[in-house]
């Protein structure tokens, strides 16, 4: 199965809140821009579903737009179903779209009906080339794969250029692949590892291999793993009385346990928008209406918005609408959102974040 971003955990409350507000945009009377939220609404992934449910649902409210809720079972050829549905209901642009099985199906008839499809989670890059090559009207607001690793290379060339650096992964193919990738751009840009290696993953201690970063003489050290293994080597690099200074990828948001992670672990990852100044007045609505502002909530909220303002926008200018999705920066709670001609997100989502002790925040400015 083919999605983006990792689960999310959204409580009990949450799931009560979406359904509310899909229960009352069903029942509302059409109104202003008629928008699909396809997305889980039972099974495995229902939880996730419920979060697209509740941020997609929050904003189609607080417009005054018609919702129309489409399930998605995420299964190998539901997606025509699903592209049919939108079309019956007669929607204008559609939002959601857990699963690269669901699109792989339902873009081709979402084409011929002239209905935008932008999904929040799915990166493959096969998927978009094959929408591009087919003139199928897909646009992502998930981050597409490579960018990660983008961002990463951007963050070790602007900080990192003068010191002695390490790279290191778990050995899984996710691990290797992102570390790969960010060698090969290094390399290329002529900045060559000290020290590279494969460690075992799962760990209680890692100090035969911190030593090994010592003697390699690494100060900076880019690690391909997940959060606990991490910790572990930053706790072990701190107990050996060898400074290290840190990075890790994606795989860090997840939960602080069973080892707490030390305080100054950096990340290239993507924020949760809600503690960020953009997201922080949707966060707190979100909050105020019982729904709690966490993983794919804020990202879904955007997207509706997006495509309710492009909506009114192509209508009023009398353009086809993914002209406007194009031509138009629009300003949400995840961040300014402009799409490419390839219709990838302009600018690159994943962001620097340092690890606080209860949260990944922006890294504070270096003081004077």
């Amino acid at each position: 199965m083919a999605r983006g971003s990792p689960p999310f955990m959204i409580n009990l409350r949450g799931i009560a809140a979406s359904l509310v507000l899909l229960g009352a945009a069903a029942q509302g009377h059409a109104a202003g821009v008629t928008i699909g939220v396809v997305a889980p609404q039972n099974g495995a992934l229902a939880l996730l579903g419920a979060q697209i449910a509740a941020g997609a649902g929050f904003e189609i409210q607080q417009s005054g737009n018609t919702l129309v809720a489409i399930n998605e079972t995420c299964e190998d050829n539901s997606g025509a179903a699903v592209a049919d549905a939108l079309v019956a209901a007669k929607v204008q642009v559609a939002v959601g779209f857990l699963c690269s099985e669901t699109l792989e199906g339902a873009l081709p008839k979402l084409k011929d009906a002239g209905i935008p499809a932008m999904t929040i989670s799915a990166r493959s890059r096969i998927l978009m080339e094959d929408a591009l090559k087919n003139g199928w009207p897909l646009f992502r607001l998930a981050p597409a794969d490579g960018t990660e690793a983008a961002k990463i290379n951007e963050v070790i060339l602007k900080d990192w250029a003068a010191d002695p650096i390490a790279l290191i992964e778990d050995g899984t193919i996710h691990g290797r692949e992102l570390t790969e990738a960010v060698r090969n751009a290094l390399e290329q840009n002529g900045l060559k590892p000290v020290f590279t290696d494969t460690y075992r993953p799962g760990q209680e201690q890692q100090i035969a291999l911190v030593r090994r970063l010592k003697r390699a003489g690494a100060t900076r050290v880019f690690i391909g793993g997940d959060r606990n293994d991490v910790a572990v080597i930053a706790r072990d690099a701190k107990a050996e009385n060898i400074p290290l200074s840190i990075l890790g990828g994606d795989a860090m948001r997840a939960a602080d346990q069973p080892l707490p992670l030390d305080p100054g672990v950096r990340a290239v990852a993507l924020p949760e928008y809600a503690v960020l100044p953009e997201g922080t007045a949707a966060a707190e609505a979100l909050s105020a209406k019982g729904i709690e502002p966490e993983g794919y909530v804020l990202p879904s909220l955007a997207a509706a918005l997006i495509a309710g303002q492009a909506a009114e926008a192509a209508a009023a200018a009398g353009k086809p609408l993914q002209e406007t999705l194009l031509g138009t920066t629009f300003q949400t709670p995840v961040g300014a959102i402009a799409f490419t001609a390839g219709h990838e997100l302009a600018q690159n989502p994943y962001r620097l974040l340092e690890w606080r002790g209860n949260g990944f925040f922006p890294p504070r400015a270096p003081t004077q």
